[in-house]
């Protein structure tokens, strides 16, 4: 059996809240731990992905559905010698905090997805059905209803509240002050000792705990934020030299190896697929 082409196509979809759908196929490459700020919701549709999600390790077949909370620090790698291929949408948390006020649930609540991998055909054949009518409908009409429809039902169906889950997050002030110095200062080559001393910690421990809460020790996570930023300013036009300078990244070819590991494409591919 031949091996797929490695390639991956972009689509945003700005009139449904800036909605983003991929469609893939990979053998060889490896997603680098990374994380969005939005949901991925994702059908294998070949072969098998294996992949980390919260520091647990997954194997979704093919037909079954994946689900990456917002934030979450994830990978993924093919499980199979000949890849896999799948389609997916990832959906802000505002898709659904405004679906939850509408049919009723507490405002503001957003889901939590306990289940990284699931086996549900039924909502794997709506999933695809939707991915079809945003590929090739111009009715808005339907493009809504079909996306919104289906939020809806993964939500209900698959989605918790965090509470139920009794998740217990720890809330580390000093940690928020790291993250939000890193998040403010991207383009800067900020030190570790910087971060000690915000955080009143040695840089060890600081290390150590930052990535424990996060997922990611402090210079990956900013590498992840600058990836993250990076993908807004391509959408917007601006060039891609450009932009790796803008976000902190000391060449292109450096911001072009970071890009490609996290999303599997190179950024003037994104770039040419979002124009």
């Amino acid at each position: 059996m031949m091996k797929p082409k490695e390639q991956a196509k972009f689509q945003l979809h700005q009139e449904l809240g800036g909605l983003e759908m991929v469609e893939a196929d990979f053998c060889d490459h490896n997603f680098s731990k990374h994380s969005h700020e939005t949901y991925t919701i994702n059908v294998i549709e070949k072969g098998a992905q294996r992949f980390l999600s919260s520091g647990s390790h997954f194997m979704a077949p093919e037909h079954s559905i994946i689900f990456v909370n917002a934030d979450e620090v994830h990978t993924g790698q093919s499980g199979t010698d000949n890849g896999w291929s799948y389609r997916g949408i990832a959906p802000f948390e505002s898709h659904f905090t405004k679906l939850a006020s509408e049919i009723g649930l507490a405002q503001g609540f957003a889901p939590y997805f306990p289940n990284a991998v699931v086996q549900d055909p039924q909502m794997a054949t709506e999933l695809r059905q939707l991915f079809n009518t945003l590929a090739n409908s111009d009715n808005t009409l339907l493009r809504e209803t079909m996306l919104y429809g289906v939020l809806t039902r993964l939500m209900l169906k698959h989605g918790k509240s965090r509470s139920e889950i009794k998740q217990q997050q720890t809330s580390n002030q000093k940690l928020e002050w790291v993250k939000q110095y890193i998040n403010d200062h991207l383009e800067q080559n900020i030190t570790l000792e910087t971060l000690a001393k915000i955080s009143n910690f040695t840089p060890f421990y600081l290390v150590r705990q930052f990535q424990k809460m996060y997922g990611l020790p402090p210079h990956a996570y900013q590498i992840q934020q600058r990836l993250r930023k990076s993908k807004s300013l391509l959408r917007q036009g601006n060039k891609v030299v450009d932009v790796a300078t803008d976000i902190g990244f000391y060449d292109q070819s450096h911001f072009h190896r970071h890009f490609k590991k996290a999303n599997g494409v190179t950024p003037s591919r994104y770039a040419r697929q979002m124009s």
